[in-house]
């Protein structure tokens, strides 16, 4: 399976904070990152988005089906993303699994698959970090297929 994790485009400042929209720049950042992922994403992919608007309208720019879920919303920890993706595992078939959301929880998990513990790491606004698991001479491996930013498509 694989886990892509995309982390919302730049959005406005301002109260409440599951109510901020994404600026102009955000939305141009959400379409370039959805049109390089809808050249690369397998047939079977589900995409799940945080509930707040910011990780919605990215979501929205790949024009593809999308689910929101509580446990991608601000303040959720790493298990909570790690249960709704089905990681490593998969469900139903799907090749691979989308999460739109936030920092601090998206750096921690991208930490924790490639380091094997929690670290507050960066991931930058509008990025994706693909990861992909798998098994070779008997031992799950993650690996890092990906890492594209906003910046290096546009």
């Amino acid at each position: 399976m694989d886990l892509i994790l995309w982390r919302h485009a730049q959005a406005a400042d301002g109260e409440p904070d599951a109510s901020r929209p994404l600026t102009s720049r955000g939305e141009k950042e959400a379409q370039l990152v959805a049109r390089w992922l809808r050249q690369h994403l397998p047939k079977k992919t589900r995409i799940l988005a945080s509930p707040s608007l910011r990780t919605r309208q990215t979501a929205e720019a790949l024009e593809l089906p999308f689910e929101t879920s509580a446990m991608l919303a601000p303040g959720a920890g790493v298990a909570e993303h790690l249960a709704a993706a089905g990681w490593p595992e998969g469900e139903g078939g799907r090749c691979a699994t989308v999460l739109v959301g936030h920092q601090p929880a998206l750096g921690r998990l991208a930490a924790l698959l490639l380091s094997g513990a929690e670290a507050d790491w960066t991931i930058k606004k509008g990025a994706v970090w693909w990861f992909t698991n798998r098994v070779r001479d008997g031992e799950t491996q993650t690996v890092l297929k990906a890492v594209i930013g906003p910046d290096m498509l546009g």
